[in-house]
């Protein structure tokens, strides 16, 4: 169902899928959301990647590691999200939407 920002956005989150958004705050700390895809620009194919947005809706640095692993663990949460577009995750409510990439 679209927001009133034209994000495609799922039902409730439930209690597993506001875990993954406090477990991905302490993971990454400073990060309010986290921008999720299979569009990693450093690879030719899909590829799990993550971008971290900080409250100031500023990118923050993250490891490979930690950007395959957050990608990973939203992806397996949202088993029936169209992984073919990006997606946001509001670390705070739990809430996934189909959003534009940011950060490339």
């Amino acid at each position: 169902m679209p927001s009133p920002s034209g994000e495609a956005r799922y039902a409730a989150p439930s209690s597993s899928q506001q875990r993954l958004g406090v477990q991905l705050a302490d993971m990454i700390p400073g990060a309010v959301s986290v921008h999720v895809s299979l569009a990693d620009p450093k690879r030719q194919w899909p590829h799990p990647y993550t971008v971290a947005i900080d409250e100031h809706g500023e990118q923050l640095a993250l490891s490979r590691t930690t950007t395959k692993i957050a990608a990973r663990w939203v992806q397996r949460t949202w088993p029936e999200a169209d992984w073919t577009r990006p997606h946001s995750l509001d670390l705070a409510t739990g809430q996934l939407a189909v959003t534009a990439v940011r950060g490339r």
